[in-house]
């Protein structure tokens, strides 16, 4: 084992909040966070392509 790998490395569950963020829920949501509920909210307000319209409506016809 070399001299720079920590004895202890502090590991967090994937998904998981980092250490010493408190208790999950609580106060302000991360940067990130937000920052992915805008991508989020941006993508849902586009409008539908033309061609998947056309798609979905020949779906519905064969029932």
């Amino acid at each position: 084992m070399s001299s720079d790998t920590p004895k202890n490395p502090q590991r967090v569950p994937a998904g998981g909040p980092p250490p010493g963020s408190g208790s999950p829920g609580k106060g302000k949501d991360p940067d990130w966070a937000s920052g992915l509920r805008r991508l989020y909210d941006s993508v849902v307000e586009e409008p539908l392509p033309d061609s998947f319209q056309d798609l979905l409506d020949q779906l519905d016809t064969k029932k």
